[in-house]
Order: structure tokens, then sequence, then C-alpha cells
């Protein structure tokens, strides 16, 4: 049997997912110890100030990931994946990808909704062009948003942005789809 044709074993998705996660967390945690000990050098008791806002947006944060961990687990679960294929899968083509688009734009919250929700979707059978127009119609649309961009920026700036970035997630989607169909 040739590498191309075997099936992987069970574990291997858990360990490139585990390894996957490795470099980030290395990365975050040397920069998190770097400005740990600039904050120590600082004085003025800077460290401790930082350290306590730090563990009130942990206890704020936890229970949104909490929730958006157990969607995103749910959703790869719950929904078929016939469904999931059908849909958004990557021969769902423009459908899926527009699905995505607008998907992206309603989905409410920062990444720490939006990311394992994407996570779930793409291990349930979700296709590469309508996961980055998901990702991308999230990032630029984020319908959520739009009272808080129209009171502080005015209805008139906010409808140039939208008018100038509405095309960017479908058009990001059909390239992910071309370029990187049987990526993922």
């Amino acid at each position: 049997m040739n590498a191309e044709t075997e099936t992987p074993s069970p574990g291997t998705n858990e360990k490139k997912r585990k390894s996957a996660m490795l470099v980030p967390t290395l990365i975050m945690g040397a920069l998190a110890l770097l400005l740990l000990a600039i904050a120590v050098k600082k004085g003025e008791d800077a460290h401790t100030k930082g350290l306590k806002s730090a563990g009130i947006m942990l206890l704020e944060v936890i229970p949104l990931l909490v929730f958006a961990f157990v969607i995103a687990g749910l959703v790869q679960e719950l929904i078929p994946k016939e469904s999931v294929a059908r849909w958004v899968g990557g021969e769902s083509g423009l459908r899926g990808i527009l699905i995505g688009t607008l998907a992206g734009g309603l989905s409410p919250g920062g990444p720490y909704v939006s990311m394992p929700v994407a996570a779930g979707l793409l291990k349930a059978g979700a296709g590469a062009g309508t996961m980055v127009a998901y990702i991308t119609g999230w990032s630029l649309w984020a319908f959520s948003r739009l009272p808080l961009e129209v009171g502080i920026l005015g209805w008139k700036f906010t409808a140039v942005r939208m008018v100038c970035t509405a095309f960017f997630p479908p058009v990001a989607g059909l390239i992910a789809h071309l370029l990187f169909r049987d990526a993922l």
C-alpha cells in the first residue's frame, strides 16, 4: 500500500492539532514572559497590575470560550456530514461560499466564538473556500459590530467601508476553493 492510499490512524488528526498549537503557544508564552520581565524591570507594581488585569479578562472570557467550544464540538457531531458536504463542503461551490460569507457576517462575537465554530465546521467536512469566506465575512462584514461602527465612525463611513469590502469574502472564498480545494 503506498502513502497516498493509506488511511490515517485515528490519532493522526489529534497529533496534528496538538503540534499545530505548539508553535503559537510557545511564541505567546515567550512574548508573555518578555513583557512580564519588562513590567518587573519598570517597577511601580506594573507586573502585579498587569497580571490582575489578565486574570479579570480571563474570568470574563472563560464562559464565552467554554460555550464556543461546546458549540464547535456539537456542530461537528450533530450536523450530518452529508448535510455539511452538500451545503458547505468542497463540492458545494459558489452556494457554499455564499453561505459561508453570510454566516461569517452574521456570526456574533470575536475570534473566541468564530474560530471554534469554523474549526468545528472544518472537522465536519466544510470546504476550504467556504471557511475562508466565513472567516473573511466575519472579519470584514461583522453585522453585529455595525451599530458600534455607525455610532463611532458615522453611517457614511460605515456605508463606504461596507461597499468597498462587500466583494472580498466571496472572492477570497472562490480563490481558496480554486487553489486549495484538496489541501485540507
